[in-house]
């Protein structure tokens, strides 16, 4: 039997992550050795997506894969970020990992820039869903039985009214027509909490939702807490 290479996975929590991460298992040459996502010190929140710690232990016990978690302060600026991650990185290259996935899908800039700081380790980048259309991409999260809810909106873009909105049809249908269905320029952030790919479906509802630093966020309780605030 071929050994499979050993690959990080950058899991954002959200959707795309989550069809990269589908489609880089389908195709049976990776083994994912750990997921590296970005916290927030003090709010312990997944970074810009706001989504709380707990949900994402949750996501990464449900696809049975090991977390590592890169905490960065609030407003974190860029030299703090790419350290900080550079330490994270280098960790897994003495493990013989010399590849990452993420589940970006056109921004040529954020593809250069992740290119760069993984050169500087010696490590290369992998994107499983590169340049697919994002409308056959949303076809194909459908089809899978993918299922995920809004965690933050730029109102900039997109009424108030889409955070904490679940990614069915009626939510595609009431996108504005400059936005990308895949959130792809920063419209929308998602957590996942079911799909092919979990052993079992997450049970989250939602929160509070609040604006803050220019974004709305609605706040996605995990169950035990609905548990806690019934009692």
């Amino acid at each position: 039997m071929t050994k499979l290479e050993p690959i990080l996975f950058c899991w954002s929590g959200g959707k795309d992550s989550a069809l990269a991460l589908h489609t880089l298992l389908q195709q049976k040459q990776f083994e994912v050795v750990a997921l590296l996502t970005t916290v927030t010190d003090g709010y312990h929140r997944i970074a810009m997506h706001g989504v709380r710690r707990e949900l994402l232990r949750q996501q990464a016990e449900a696809l049975r894969l090991p977390l590592h978690e890169v905490c960065i302060p609030p407003q974190c600026v860029n030299p703090v970020y790419e350290a900080r991650m550079e330490e994270a990185l280098r960790l897994f290259y003495k493990l013989n990992v010399r590849k990452v996935a993420f589940g970006d899908i056109f921004l040529e800039d954020l593809r250069v820039y992740r290119e760069k700081n993984l050169a500087r380790v010696g490590m290369t980048a992998l994107f499983p869903i590169w340049k697919r259309d994002t409308h056959e991409l949303i076809r194909y999260f459908h089809e899978q039985r993918f299922r995920a809810i809004t965690a933050c909106i730029d109102p900039k873009i997109l009424a108030p009214s889409f955070a904490g909105r679940k990614l069915d049809e009626s939510f595609f249908r009431d996108l504005p027509p400059h936005a990308d269905p895949c959130g792809e320029n920063g419209e929308f952030h998602t957590f996942v909490f079911d799909g092919p790919i979990f052993r079992s479906p997450i049970a989250v509802r939602t929160g509070e939702v609040v604006h803050r630093d220019g974004f709305v966020f609605c706040d996605l309780l995990p169950e035990l807490e609905e548990a806690k605030n019934e009692r």
